[in-house]
């Protein structure tokens, strides 16, 4: 569980990271930050899911 949420707060970071150069003007920038959006809904999903099994325990 703790690797899921360092893998999640890692994509929080990529998404800050790129949002901030997209609004300064990077296009591209734009492209990554919805691209890791993509992925963190993944990671939540599968958070979700862990958090559920650990809560029946």
């Amino acid at each position: 569980m703790n690797e899921l949420i360092e893998k999640i707060n890692a994509g929080i970071e990529a998404f800050q990271k790129e949002s901030q150069a997209h609004l300064g003007g990077t296009k591209a920038a734009g492209a990554r930050a919805r691209k890791s959006t993509l992925e963190l809904e993944k990671l939540f999903k599968e958070y979700r899911k862990v958090s559920i099994e650990e809560g029946k325990k």
